[in-house]
C-alpha cells in the first residue's frame, strides 16, 4: 500500500524533444547557391574599387554587383518565405529548383557581358550578344512565371507562420507583381527602340521605372522578416498586428510614389 500510495504522489515529468528544422536538399542548394550569388556581386563590387570605372551607363561593375546581390538575396528569401506557403512540396521543390537556375543564368550572362565591357540587356551588336540578350530576356520571362505562380499560392491558401506573416506574405508578394510587370515593360519597350534602330534610347529607356522596380522588388523579403521579428516581440497580440499594418502601408505608399514618378518621367 505505502508503495502503491509513494507511486501516486510522485509527480509526472514530461520529456520535451525540441523541434528539429531540417532542411530538404533542394532548400540547402537554394540557400548555397544565393549565398555564392550575393559572394559574386560583392566581389564585383571590390573589382569595381580597384578597375574603377562609371558606376552608371549601361557598362559598367554597376550590373554584376547589384543584380548578384539582389537574385542572390532574392532567391534565399523565395526559398525561406515559400517554406509558410500551403503548396505541395514536390512542387515547391520543382520550382524552387528551376527559380535557382534561372538566377545563375541571368546572373551568369549579366556578369559575362560585364567582364566582355559590353552591355548585357537590349544588346543586338553581335550575333553573341543578341543570343546572351535573348537568353535573358526569356529567363526574365521564366522568372515572371514562377514568382506569380508562388503569389496565386499566397492567396488561394491562407499561409502558415506567426501573427502577421499571412498578411506579410500576401502583401509581399502583391506588391513583387508590381516589380514583375515593370521589368517585363522595361525589356518591352527596350526591345522596341532597339528592332527600330534606337539603340542609345533603348539603353536608356529603363532608368524611370528602375526606382519601382527596385522598392517593390523587395517587399517580400521586408514585410516578412518584419512579421518574423515581431513574432519574438513582448508585445500583444494586437499591438503587432497594428505594426504589420502600418508597414503595409508605408510600405504601399513608397511603391505608390515611386510609381507616380516613373508616370511623370517616363
Amino acid at each position: 500500500m505505502e508503495t502503491t500510495r509513494s507511486r501516486a504522489r510522485t509527480p509526472l515529468k514530461l520529456t520535451l524533444t525540441p523541434l528539429k528544422l531540417t532542411l530538404g536538399p533542394a532548400e540547402r542548394l537554394c540557400y548555397a547557391t544565393g549565398a555564392l550569388l550575393a559572394l559574386s556581386g560583392c566581389v564585383h563590387l571590390v573589382v569595381f574599387a580597384v578597375n574603377g570605372g562609371p558606376w552608371a551607363g549601361p557598362v559598367s561593375w554597376r550590373k554584376p554587383v547589384t543584380f548578384g546581390l539582389s537574385f542572390g538575396l532574392t532567391l534565399i528569401v523565395i526559398t525561406w518565405v515559400t517554406s509558410y506557403l500551403r503548396v505541395g512540396p514536390r512542387l515547391r521543390t520543382t520550382l524552387l529548383v528551376v527559380f535557382a537556375a534561372d538566377c545563375v543564368v541571368e546572373v551568369g550572362g549579366i556578369t559575362l557581358q560585364a567582364w566582355r565591357r559590353v552591355p548585357s540587356h537590349l544588346n543586338m551588336e553581335t550575333g553573341f550578344d543578341t543570343a546572351v540578350s535573348m537568353m535573358l530576356a526569356v529567363g526574365g520571362g521564366v522568372l515572371v512565371v514562377l514568382l506569380t505562380v508562388f503569389a496565386v499560392a499566397s492567396f488561394r491558401n491562407r499561409p502558415a507562420g506567426p501573427l502577421g506573416m499571412p498578411l506579410a506574405l500576401r502583401s509581399g508578394f502583391a506588391i513583387l507583381l508590381v516589380a514583375l510587370l515593370t521589368g517585363a515593360a522595361m525589356i518591352a519597350r527596350g526591345v522596341v527602340l532597339t528592332r527600330t534602330g534606337h539603340q542609345e534610347a533603348a539603353y536608356h529607356s529603363t532608368a524611370p521605372l528602375k526606382p519601382l522596380h527596385g522598392v517593390s522588388l523587395h517587399a517580400v523579403l521586408v514585410l516578412p522578416a518584419l512579421a518574423w521579428l515581431l513574432s519574438r516581440a513582448a508585445w500583444s497580440d494586437r499591438t503587432k498586428q497594428r505594426v504589420m499594418y502600418v508597414a503595409v502601408c508605408c510600405y504601399a505608399a513608397a511603391v505608390v510614389g515611386a510609381g507616380v514618378r516613373a508616370v511623370l518621367t517616363w
